[in-house]
């Protein structure tokens, strides 16, 4: 590699940058390392400006909007996937970049990596989601849709030069299923920035007159459960009033309309407070004002194989966790969470319930996950891991 580091390109759809953390941390440890950074990304909430330069890494945005059911993916894919292609040739044209780094859903960006692999330029697929799992997981059905999309991911492997996993479940996937040479696989995790979680002092007006606040941070889709984590908060509530508790949400998703009618619709108006998506600074001052945060995703074949971001955040804080019993949940949490039995929110309620009632567990908990964050579950060590990934791609 020659001294001055090359540029990179990275193509990112799910959520506009800096809004993405995974793909900001990659950025910014990137252009840290001394690569020049390039980003294209969907327009959102907040993030209108169709170019401007961040910290030193220049940001493409172009418009998008959310679909629903397989012709409407179909067409927002098809026009992102333009909209990206256009913006890439107008990047590499300025900044001529050696690396294309696409992160999914979709898996259909590898179309852009084989053009540009015409120009010598490297491939790194980032692995964010399995999106055959995800289709199964919102239609129920193995159609042809289905089909198109496991056809779509074995491409995308088949193309890159490097595969980045999540984690341990989804770099197995990317050796059998991608049919990855391991020495090519690496697993970055998207773990908390030290550097960048601020713990401050509790602010007892977050609670609204209330002794304790139970949070929940995230997308509300119905795969994140927040219907069954409703369900436990009105089993909470009938078995003693709760008055004492306020239950928040923080996030945004399809499913936040339908979900403000069930909670009025189950009486928890004066329980559970519905509070939008939020700047990092507000997110920080619920964290530190907090009991413990809850992760109620369902038990799916994606979500049993994903890492909850909001398990490493809650652990971050010092908080300790109520999720199901996912595998990959299990793996970030350790022993610093209460599990409860799959998509049972009488269970999960049990599991609220006694972290509710015990101080010393919360305390407990919360410093063990603190812990497993400090020694193992960090971006500083993971971002080591994301440098190595990319000079084994310029190895070729």
């Amino acid at each position: 590699m020659p001294n001055e580091r090359p540029a990179v390109c990275i193509i990112v759809e799910n959520l506009p940058v800096p809004l993405d953390r995974r793909v900001w941390q990659e950025a910014r440890a990137l252009r840290d390392a001394g690569y020049r950074v390039s980003i294209i990304c969907p327009k959102g909430s907040g993030f209108h400006k169709s170019r401007e330069t961040l910290e030193g890494i220049e940001i493409y945005r172009h418009r998008l909007w959310e679909a629903s059911g397989p012709l409407g993916y179909f067409l927002e894919y098809s026009w992102a996937l333009a909209a990206q292609f256009v913006l890439s040739l107008r990047v590499y044209a300025r900044t001529r970049f050696r690396v294309l780094q696409a992160c999914n859903p979709p898996d259909t960006i590898f179309l852009i990596g084989r053009f540009f692999k015409l120009f010598g330029v490297r491939f790194i697929f980032d692995h964010h989601d399995l999106n055959p799992e995800l289709y199964e997981t919102k239609f129920q059905r193995h159609d042809l849709g289905y089909k198109l999309v496991c056809w779509a991911e074995r491409l995308t492997f088949r193309t890159a030069d490097v595969s980045i996993a999540t984690n341990e479940s989804y770099r197995e996937i990317a050796l059998t299923r991608g049919g990855m040479r391991r020495e090519r696989t690496f697993v970055v995790r998207s773990c908390p920035d030290l550097t960048r979680v601020q713990i401050r002092p509790p602010q007892p007006e977050l609670k609204e007159g209330r002794r304790l606040l139970v949070v929940y941070l995230g997308v509300m889709g119905h795969q994140d459960g927040l219907d069954l984590w409703l369900e436990s908060i009105a089993f909470i509530t009938k078995l003693r009033r709760c008055e004492d508790t306020l239950f928040v949400l923080i996030g945004s998703g399809p499913e936040l309309p339908r979900l403000k009618v069930l909670a009025s619709q189950k009486g928890l108006d004066a329980y559970v407070k519905f509070m939008g998506r939020l700047p990092d600074e507000d997110v920080a001052a619920y964290f530190s004002t907090a009991a413990f945060g809850v992760a109620p995703d369902r038990a799916t074949p994606m979500n049993d194989k994903s890492t909850m971001n909001k398990i490493l955040e809650y652990m971050a804080f010092g908080l300790p966790v109520v999720l199901y019993d996912l595998t990959e949940g299990r793996r970030s949490a350790g022993d610093a969470a209460l599990y409860a039995r799959n998509d049972d929110p009488k269970d999960f309620a049990q599991k609220v319930l006694t972290l509710l009632d015990s101080e010393s567990l919360r305390a407990e908990l919360g410093a063990r996950g603190r812990k497993r964050i400090e020694e193992k579950l960090n971006w500083d060590n993971e971002k080591r891991v994301l440098l190595e990934a990319y000079a084994t791609a310029f190895r070729g």
